[in-house]
């Protein structure tokens, strides 16, 4: 018995130690782990293998070390004939949580229909997923997750070295060639997956991977994208792009005109649509020059579509910035506030009174379901354990936005390259990377237009993260995978 109480007292002490030493992460580390599932109809086994893989300098020393989570599915024959996904959230400065566990990835939270937290909190398989047909890799880049810088000893991190359109990309497609290396996938058809910011970093990474580690791509996929070029455009062209969304988040809450309620949804969005790039743009695009009468004409037009009060968008002088409808839409209704990101989703504000919301009601709900998730997901599922904090956001800022070629970049890519071909998925309730001004994006990619027959759009009835909404879950992967199936060439020899 007293030998059992020392071991016990050795054990509890060895444990205690281990757990009170400074936080820090073994730089190259694995954890592999055996499960399987049922996905889009039959049993899929595989295998997780998570950890930390280094990013050196051009010296070779470490600089900064990335976490990441790697599915692949056992009894595969040929890498060359199996595909890899590798998926990237944005922010800049987000995890790749989101899509992990909640689109792609082979478990998905536990929530609602309609994507809100319930409790217990935790996983549960996702029948949809894509693992059925693609190996995946979630990539978390520095400050994100459990990556991390590795500083030199009394010497603070070059941030321009990481945080930054230009560097984000840089790092990461080096990263890559070594992940790829050591998985030995050098043969396999690959994609490259982004939502949010992550679409500018994969737009950018297309050419990077294909010039600098000369890495060719199948596929590069944006879900619900951040085109920066289309941001900071002039007012005629980036405030025009917001409409036909306030006009689909305007429906979705029933307060349209009753004969624009009562057509579908995709009935009514052409509309708008031809109204923003036909009729607001060049009115905008006039500024104090216009007429009287074209200006009330459009005013009008907005009113109608957004259900904002015609004489605010005039004092608004058309340019209805989108954090004032979040605000107003309901206001006189229900007095509640729509989320950004979502807008289907509601939030209360200390006043009534006001030009924008007090919160983004759609985040909160989001981090309310996924924080204690991929906690627990990936100590308890896929065992890896450690103190360090999974920042589902993380200090990168201040982030260099200069030089931004990202989306010409992926232009030359795909000219470069005849097998890569682009998907864009967005949803139509999406209030801060807009469904149109991703359709946008898409077609100034190749202003010839002789390869937009390797570019595809799809919209869901749902916002940012689509894949919440169950139903959106399904289709969206199924998108996807059709999108996979249908870009692998087969003897197609890549030429034009």
């Amino acid at each position: 018995m007293k030998h059992i109480i020392a071991i016990l007292l050795i054990s509890s002490w060895i444990i205690s130690s281990a757990y009170s030493q400074g936080r820090h992460l073994p730089i190259d580390t694995t954890v592999i782990t055996s499960h399987s599932s049922m996905i889009n109809g039959q049993t899929v086994s595989y295998t997780a293998t998570t950890g930390t893989q280094p990013l050196w300098d051009d010296m070779g020393k470490p600089i900064a070390s990335l976490f990441y989570t790697y599915y692949k599915r056992n009894n595969i024959g040929d890498n060359a004939d199996r595909p890899l996904l590798i998926s990237f959230n944005g922010g800049p400065g987000s995890a790749s949580v989101w899509m992990h566990v909640a689109y792609t990835g082979p478990k998905v939270l536990n929530i609602d229909e309609e994507g809100y937290p319930v409790q217990p909190y935790g996983v549960q398989d996702n029948p949809y997923s894509v693992l059925d047909v693609a190996d995946i890799v979630f990539v978390n880049p520095v400050n994100t997750a459990y990556s991390r810088t590795i500083p030199e000893s009394g010497k603070d991190v070059d941030k321009t070295k990481f945080f930054g359109i230009n560097a984000d990309i840089k790092y990461l497609a080096d990263w890559l060639n070594t992940f790829v290396t050591r998985h030995n996938r050098w043969l396999s058809p690959k994609y490259i997956v982004g939502e949010s910011y992550g679409g500018t970093r994969v737009m950018g990474l297309a050419l990077e991977l294909q010039d600098q580690q000369w890495m060719y791509l199948n596929g590069v996929i944006m879900v619900s994208p951040a085109d920066y070029k289309s941001y900071s455009a002039d007012n005629a062209l980036s405030s025009a792009l917001n409409v036909p969304y306030m006009a689909a988040a305007a429906w979705y809450h029933n307060v349209l005109p009753a004969d624009l309620q009562s057509k579908d949804l995709l009935d009514v969005l052409p509309e708008v649509e031809d109204f923003a790039i036909n009729e607001l743009i060049p009115a905008l695009a006039k500024g104090g020059f216009i007429s009287d009468e074209e200006r009330d004409a459009c005013a009008t037009k907005m009113a109608r579509y957004t259900t904002i009060d015609k004489e605010s968008i005039l004092q608004h002088n058309l340019d209805v910035p989108p954090r004032y409808f979040w605000k107003e839409l309901l206001r006189d209704e229900s007095g509640m506030t729509v989320g950004r990101l979502d807008s289907r989703y509601l939030g209360i504000d200390k006043k009534n009174i006001g030009t924008s919301p007090d919160y983004n009601a759609e985040l909160k709900s989001w981090l309310h379901s996924f924080t204690p998730a991929i906690n627990y997901y990936l100590r308890e599922h896929l065992e890896f354990k450690t103190d360090i904090k999974y920042n589902m956001f993380g200090p990168v800022h201040p982030w260099d936005r200069r030089n931004d070629n990202t989306r010409d970049n992926l232009r030359q890519a795909m000219a470069n390259n005849p097998y890569l071909n682009v998907l864009v998925q967005s949803g139509y309730y999406d209030g801060a990377t807009t469904y149109f001004n991703a359709k946008y994006t898409m077609w100034q990619l190749d202003p010839s237009g002789r390869m937009k027959d390797r570019m595809d759009f799809k919209g869901y009835r749902s916002g940012h993260m689509m894949y919440l909404r169950r139903e959106d879950l399904k289709l969206a992967n199924d998108d996807l995978r059709s999108f996979i199936k249908k870009s692998l060439p087969g003897e197609k020899s890549a030429k034009y």
